[in-house]
């Protein structure tokens, strides 16, 4: 287990160094799925530095090293098309296949 941690940390400093910062792109240009408003949105170096999200990522079969983008917490879907409103953070995320509660691979949309 100690070995795991020590891995996953190493391999959590390699990505956040490697990580360009996310930029706010049209929710138009959204093509993984639909567009979706998360109530809280981190760095995967920060969902690692949460035990809570890593046990989640875990048990979905995430690996926070293969994670580019950004993880997203409590997710739910924005109409877009009918003008739907966002109250947190918009995202477009690779991976919304967990019903909400985490999705991975996202990356900032302006509704």
């Amino acid at each position: 287990m100690q070995f795991k941690l020590a891995f996953v940390s190493a391999a959590l400093a390699t990505l956040a160094l490697a990580s360009p910062a996310p930029r706010n792109e049209p929710a138009s240009s959204c093509s993984t799925g639909p567009v979706q408003c998360c109530e809280s949105v981190q760095t995967a170096s920060q969902a690692a530095a949460d035990p809570g999200t890593l046990i989640l990522l875990g048990l979905i079969g995430v690996l926070i090293g293969d994670v580019t983008g950004l993880v997203g917490l409590t997710c739910s879907g924005i109409n877009v098309a009918g003008g739907g409103t966002c109250s947190a953070q918009a995202v477009c995320c690779t991976d919304n296949a967990t019903g909400g509660l985490i999705s991975v691979g996202c990356a900032p949309v302006t509704l």
